[in-house]
């Protein structure tokens, strides 16, 4: 509740402040003379939220303004097609000024970048028509650099006009090595196939690239004024932190719209950002999420609807690329995707399904090891319903859950946070009072205030045997705050990735227009951050996440993917230490530790998957390509070659046999889908390598007495 009072306060402060200033800019003809009135006013208004509101005290100076400068002209331009040198020249008047600009409601800059940028875009098409038109010469011996963040501007038109020569001549190479694959495979097939020249290939590949050109731009033509200028405002409230966003009221709505639930889908939500489709997050049990492959930050260029000729979606509305996207249980989509982890191009297949919310609850496995039996706990998120007391919530769940595995035997607890990217604080408190006495969870501060200390109040402590947690480089926010409780109080050995995610904030959505209650269009939405968290330890999770007590190779290893890596990312930072009395719950915590280290250095499964994990990064490196085809195709082939080395890299399989707890097993009569669902998770498992080495860890672990503990 203070929280809520808290926040409260704040915002009737915003408020009352920022109508009262609003009047003072209607006396003086500021904003409401301009027409069209609602850029000055969400200029006027998100200036005063965020200086007022966000976790960060930033100032608007030259700093701020040279971020807002780089920041809007990467959203436009980030593949370096339309602006030159000269261009820059002539922005950069500005790029000191844009604070200035700001704080007087004045949008010279945006007006000029965005009027040029209008110019550019009548210009391409030109360009890549005529580029086009003509076959490329692929004998010539060049190369190009996708790493466009340190690609300059072109110098002159000429020069951009190669750049865009380079950039087609590579898509239409891309389709012809497709093609030319196609033709290999149905050639093993049908010796009688006749295949088509490369000239041929050549010709309408370029053809294909052509219609999909013509097809985007057509998109792009059809954005409005308000896409473009939520750019510009993106990169202002961008300036603060990563996860600080401005909704426009459309944006704001396909926001919302997630292809899962009671919708037949692959179970992702979907995001947009620039012209791009970005994979947002994936619902927990839904067939994306099964499938493996995608994953959050992927951006989806393509859609296909089973074997048909892909669709080019990129510039393409949310709410439209939905539409493809979507479809009916059974049916195959593919996608084809830019990877976040090392920018290669995929094509993934998913089957389309409904997506049962029932699979993003909690759900357990009892399993034997040496004569005795262990659980492992799948806890997908950290979920509640504020709305609906009487909905299931996943601290209510987990509680409920134990008590059904205490019941069967079991000796100790694998808590699976892997791909949990947090959900309710509340939860996490909750949660995480199963596993400890009564004390502090973790404390939250708002700016400039002290911390907040959050306290289990609830002395029960529901388990008190041996506890190993799983996380990844997924595990973030609530999931890290579960981590870092169970690793500070010595509660449970953090067995995973090098470190989680490392999101240590709180974020709120704020209707704009409750802060300028004159204007009556809608002006969308702010997501703002307003707390920061941190570890009764006193450190904060932010950008160093928790890391493992065991850390085990993963195929991130070496990747830049984490809030660390963001641009603009708050600090690591700490606060006082909170009183809390620690369990230390193990006799021999550093000997299992060590034992567990030893087994996974000397496993050729885990050496195989940090040969992996290297690889990924020299490709995630390695971002030339060569435009001669010849050697374009032996490059392709090299690391076809070298991606066969990998393909055993997660063949894994235990002598491990995972069943459901009797509860379960007596539904499965009656609900042959759950029990389907059950034997594929169980299969899973059983050739899971980070779970078989946890249930290494938690079959070593040896209790203490309780009358062993530490007080800080």
């Amino acid at each position: 509740m203070k929280t809520k009072f808290k926040l409260s306060t704040i915002l009737l402060a915003f408020v009352l402040f920022i109508n009262s200033m609003s009047i003072n800019a209607s006396e003086n003809n500021e904003i409401t003379n301009l027409d069209p009135e609602k850029d000055k006013v969400l200029i006027f208004v998100l200036k005063n939220i965020l200086t007022r509101g966000h976790f960060v005290v930033k100032d608007m100076n030259d700093d701020f303004s040279e971020h807002v400068f780089n920041s809007f002209i990467d959203g436009l331009d980030s593949n370096k097609r339309y602006f030159t040198q000269k261009d820059i020249k002539e922005f950069s008047k500005y790029k000191y000024q844009i604070d200035n600009q700001l704080l007087q409601d004045d949008l010279t800059f945006y007006k000029l970048v965005y009027g040029r940028f209008l110019s550019k875009i009548k210009n391409a098409k030109s360009y890549y028509g005529e580029l086009l038109a003509q076959p490329f010469n692929f004998n010539k011996n060049e190369v190009i650099d996708l790493d466009y963040e340190k690609v300059p501007f072109a110098e002159n038109d000429n020069e951009l006009i190669d750049y865009w020569r380079k950039q087609l001549k590579l898509q239409t190479l891309s389709r012809i090595e497709e093609q030319t694959d196609l033709q290999e495979n149905k050639l093993k097939k049908d010796k009688t196939f006749k295949p088509k020249s490369f000239a041929t290939l050549e010709k309408e590949s370029r053809a294909k690239v052509l219609e999909n050109m013509d097809e985007l731009y057509i998109r792009i033509e059809e954005l409005e004024h308000d896409d473009w200028f939520s750019t510009f405002l993106n990169s202002v409230v961008g300036a603060f932190d990563p996860h600080t966003t401005y909704m426009d009221p459309s944006i704001k709505e396909r926001f919302d719209q997630t292809i899962s639930g009671k919708l037949e889908g692959i179970g992702a939500r979907l995001q947009k950002k620039g012209i791009y489709t970005h994979v947002f997050e994936l619902v927990a049990g839904g067939p994306a999420s099964k499938q493996g492959e995608l994953e959050p930050g992927d951006i989806i260029l393509k859609v296909a609807q089973g074997d048909e000729e892909p669709l080019d979606i990129v510039g393409m509305r949310l709410d439209d690329a939905i539409k493809f996207i979507k479809g009916k249980k059974g049916t195959e989509v593919q996608l084809t995707v830019k990877k976040k982890l090392d920018g290669s191009t995929k094509v993934i297949s998913i089957i389309r399904d409904v997506v049962q919310l029932d699979e993003t609850f909690v759900k357990s496995s009892i399993v034997e090891k040496n004569g005795k039996k262990y659980a492992i706990i799948d806890l997908p998120s950290f979920y509640i319903d504020f709305s609906d007391n009487n909905y299931r919530d996943s601290a209510k769940d987990m509680e409920k859950e134990i008590e059904r595995l205490k019941a069967e035997g079991v000796n100790g607890l694998i808590i699976d946070l892997r791909n949990n990217g947090g959900g309710s604080l509340k939860t996490a408190i909750e949660i995480s009072g199963l596993f400890i006495d009564e004390g502090p969870v973790v404390q939250v501060k708002y700016r400039g205030e002290s911390p907040i200390i959050k306290n289990d109040i609830d002395p029960k402590m529901q388990w008190d045997g041996a506890v190993v947690v799983l996380v990844n480089e997924f595990s973030a926010s609530a999931s890290e705050i579960f981590a870092a409780a169970m690793q500070d109080y010595k509660r449970g050995i953090i067995l995973g990735g090098n470190q989680t995610y490392g999101k240590g904030t709180v974020q709120n959505v704020l209707p704009i227009n409750q802060f300028y209650q004159k204007y009556e269009g809608d002006l969308g939405y702010l997501k703002m951050t307003i707390q920061k968290f941190y570890r009764v330890n006193g450190g904060s999770t932010q950008k160093e996440g928790v890391y493992s007590d065991i850390a085990m190779p993963s195929r991130l290893s070496y990747m830049k993917y984490g809030e660390r890596d963001l641009e603009d990312a708050l600090d690591w930072d700490k606060v006082p230490q909170a009183n809390f009395t620690q369990t230390n719950s193990y006799t021999n915590f550093n000997d299992v530790v060590y034992n567990s280290k030893q087994r996974i250095a000397n496993s050729d499964n885990f050496k195989l998957v940090n040969e992996y994990a290297k690889w990924l990064k020299k490709n995630q490196d390695d971002t030339s390509y060569s435009l001669n085809y010849k050697t374009f195709f032996k490059e392709s082939e090299t690391r076809e070659k070298e991606a066969e080395k990998f393909k055993s890299v997660f063949d894994y399989k235990s002598n491990l046999t995972f069943t459901s707890p009797k509860y379960e097993q007596s539904l499965f009569k009656e609900n042959e889908d759950l029990k389907d669902k059950r034997v594929a998770w169980h299969k899973n498992l059983s050739k899971d390598m980070y779970i078989s080495e946890a249930l290494n860890v938690l079959s070593e672990l040896k209790l203490k007495e309780k009358t062993d503990i530490v007080k800080h």
